[in-house]
């Protein structure tokens, strides 16, 4: 019997129709845990070499860890697959319901493969598991998706619904995942291929619940991970005021983006910050499942030509993105063009990306319309649903992300597209963060701030291992880096929310894993695990043609000097890149090229070649 797994995978083969449960075995649980360790694993397995993310060969994972559908705070699902967006391996996370229904209908994850002839949706309840005609959903929007699907299933099944837009429907390479609703698996082009696959939704229900091994122990844990949370500052921080608390900080250190990277604050900033959204529309908290923080604000627009529409907190991400990075310093422009994004299935960050390269090509009379500027919501929201429906010349090349339009423009275009391995950097500016900037550089799906954040360090004021950060220097920050990206990498495979981190000591994640599952785990462990996938992923990413060469940022980081805040002057030029990569290298045990060396497979159970 298993104790926090249930020991079963769903395998839903979308090209001939079958669907067959697939055990879990003891080996891939005691090496990759869950979440993104079972991703890593399965993926690099599964998915033949160079095979194309858009075809039939590429494979969909919808995973949760031994701790979703407990009572452990702040436990998430994650979906995985290769990105039609960057080539890569991408692991993408959302909070919310979707990911506990999984476990309650039985099952540790669910892997899609193939391609349906016709639009399907997957429907998993107690009566039974098939595929239904979805042509009668495609074309709708993520939110009126949903609703009809659990409409046709049934409010009594109370079920929970990830699904895709048009966005997804027309392979935008950055569409996401809408997870029941307004969580999603947004970076990387998840709903990209959920299109292809030509899969409209996915709708769980059960009426199963999560085992744990040492019953009272497991109390314990969880009770004494609620009282780290309690009364811890960042965690007070996020549910206060959300995401947006760091809109603030970030402009005022020079991190914030503005005018397509250019700057790093913006003279609009306090109109995006948790003050302006809770004068504009902020009604009441929200919390995903089993989560005490709270950090989402759910709210309707009170005025303006929105009034009415109710939706989400303008997370700190979305505030960058699509507004200082594009010039707006309106609340409820922003508020609205993000919910925009979410209806139409857009990662929003990427889509704050692709229209504020566009915005500076026409800007600088590259491409595009010359009369088309900064700071005008009408114009992004145009562009928006061009790209989403891929509906003009410009939108469908906006679609395939700013790498490939960048290419195919030509005329010093590559110089303005802001991104790492083709995808889209998020709203953290690195020129006066250094180790961030190596984050940035070696992230596993391309630049991303949530597979180490030494910010927090750098310009945050916290200490590493009992010493203060130089913000500038770049010795030691290969060390900061890679130990948060295997201890990251390792909590990920539980699946851990990135709020909850900040008050949950590795202590505490480590006993409730141990005390549901049984199998005693200590920090140590969990890091050594990270430290597993971590080069197991480096694997699938070398197979797939990455190497040293793509561990690089854009040559706005690199090349043009910050031109406003603490860190004004500075720049991350490339010899300082490649002292900081040497290093990480090193650490690793990586070649200079960025691969594994055998030594260091050999001692994290990884035999060459995976």
């Amino acid at each position: 019997m298993s104790y926090g797994w249930m020991g079963n995978l769903l395998h839903v083969n979308l090209s001939d129709g079958s669907i067959k449960e697939v055990p879990l075995n003891d080996r891939i649980k005691e090496d990759f845990v869950g979440g993104k360790g079972f991703g890593a694993r399965l993926l690099y397995d599964m998915v033949p070499e160079s095979a194309d993310a858009f075809s039939e060969h590429n494979a969909l994972m919808f995973l949760t860890g031994p701790l979703t559908g407990t009572l452990a705070p702040a436990m998430r699902g994650c979906a995985v697959t290769k990105s039609p967006l960057t080539g890569t391996f991408v692991d993408s996370y959302f909070g919310g319901d979707f990911a506990h229904e999984i476990k309650f209908a039985g099952y540790d994850g669910i892997i899609i493969t193939g391609r349906s002839p016709g639009p399907v949706y997957l429907s998993v309840t107690p009566e039974g598991i098939e595929l239904k005609d979805a042509r009668d959903l495609w074309g709708l929007d993520t939110l009126k998706t949903a609703a009809r699907v659990r409409e046709a299933v049934g409010a009594h099944h109370a079920p929970k619904v990830a699904c895709i837009g048009p966005a997804g429907e027309n392979k935008v390479r950055f569409a996401l995942i809408n997870c029941d609703p307004n969580r999603h698996a947004g970076r990387g082009g998840c709903g990209a291929v959920m299109g292809a696959k030509h899969l409209k939704a996915v709708v769980v229900a059960g009426n199963k619940g999560v085992r744990v091994k040492r019953g009272s122990g497991f109390m314990e844990a969880v009770n004494g991970a609620l009282a780290e949370m309690k009364d811890n500052p960042y965690i007070l921080a996020f549910r206060n005021d959300g995401t947006p608390g760091s809109v603030p900080f970030a402009d005022l250190e020079g991190l914030l983006p503005s005018y397509n990277y250019r700057g790093g604050s913006f003279k609009q900033a306090h109109k995006l910050d948790p003050a302006a959204q809770k004068s504009e529309f902020w009604l009441r908290d929200a919390a995903c499942f089993s989560c005490p923080i709270g950090c989402s604000k759910v709210g309707m627009l009170k005025r303006g030509r929105h009034r009415g529409l109710v939706t989400d907190v303008v997370e700190y991400e979305s505030a960058g993105m699509i507004g200082s990075n594009l010039g707006i310093g309106d609340t409820k422009a922003v508020a609205y063009l993000t919910y925009l994004c979410d209806a139409l299935g857009m990662d929003s960050i990427s889509a704050g990306g692709v229209v504020g390269f566009y915005l500076e090509c026409a800007e600088r009379g590259v491409w595009g319309n010359p009369d088309h500027r900064f700071g005008d919501p009408s114009l992004v929201e145009r562009l928006l649903l061009e790209i989403a429906h891929r509906s003009s010349e410009t939108g469908d090349l906006l679609a395939e992300g700013v790498k490939r339009a960048s290419a195919r423009i030509g005329r010093g275009a590559a110089d303005w597209a802001v991104h790492v391995k083709g995808l889209e950097t998020p709203a953290w500016g690195v020129r006066g963060a250094p180790g961030m900037g190596l984050a940035y550089m070696t992230g596993d799906r391309g630049g991303c701030h949530q597979r180490a954040f030494p910010i927090l360090y750098e310009v945050g004021g916290e200490y590493w291992k009992s010493a203060p950060v130089k913000r500038l220097e770049i010795e030691g920050k290969a060390e900061i880096v890679s130990e948060l990206q295997n201890y990251l990498a390792g909590l990920d495979t539980l699946v851990k929310c990135d709020f909850g981190q900040y008050g949950i000591s590795a202590t505490s994640y480590a006993r409730m894993l141990s005390e549901a599952t049984g199998v005693d785990m200590t920090p140590s462990d969990l890091s050594t695990v990270g430290e597993r996938i971590w080069n197991l992923v480096r694997l699938f990413n070398c197979r797939e043609g990455f190497g040293r060469q793509h561990d690089s940022l854009p040559r706005r980081f690199t090349s043009e000097p910050l031109p406003d805040g603490p860190a004004a002057g500075h720049m991350l030029d490339e010899e300082s890149c490649g002292k900081m990569l040497d290093e990480y290298y090193r650490l690793r045990g990586w070649d200079a090229e960025g691969y594994p060396l055998p030594d260091t497979l050999q001692r994290l159970g990884l035999m060459q070649g995976g």
